[in-house]
């Protein structure tokens, strides 16, 4: 499937969802609550097959922490971008995805561990490079006064 072909499934299917096409790849932004089911139809439709999490990397943004899901379908040969934004900076939290692609579970452990966004349902959410209480360090209001660290 070519990424116009792509677009225009993503488009029918999944109306509510805003679809752009990137210089490289089809995009796709869903809103939080619709993250899990949107991830599982990507992964079992016949037509799209998405059966590889190439990386999974968490943004922070002033009003909102984003998470972005590359992914790959082996057999159809092609790729998206699948992002989703929280509603709570200061607390964000999404559902996992760890159920739907098994290498989610470490990915998320690090953008957890690195800016604080807890995954929802997530079956070993913890620190993954950290000591407990150490802080997000990816976050831009990070400060560390014992390390002596600012942004």
């Amino acid at each position: 499937m070519t990424n116009d072909e792509l677009k225009a499934y993503l488009l029918d299917k999944f109306p509510s969802a805003e679809i752009t096409l990137g210089t490289q790849y089809v995009q796709m932004i869903v809103a939080s609550a619709d993250l899990h089911q949107t991830a599982t139809l990507l992964k079992d439709a016949k037509e799209t097959s998405f059966d590889y999490l190439i990386c999974l990397s968490g943004v922070d943004y002033p009003e909102y922490m984003e998470v972005v899901y590359h992914l790959e379908s082996v057999s159809l040969r092609h790729v998206m971008v699948l992002k989703v934004r929280t509603s709570d900076r200061a607390n964000p939290a999404i559902d996992t995805v760890s159920d739907i692609w098994i290498t989610a579970k470490y990915h998320e452990r690090e953008v957890y561990d690195l800016l604080g966004v807890h995954f929802n349902n997530h079956t070993d959410l913890r620190r993954l490079f950290l000591e407990d209480g150490w802080g997000f360090p990816l976050r831009k209001d990070y400060v560390d006064e014992i390390r002596i660290v600012e942004r």
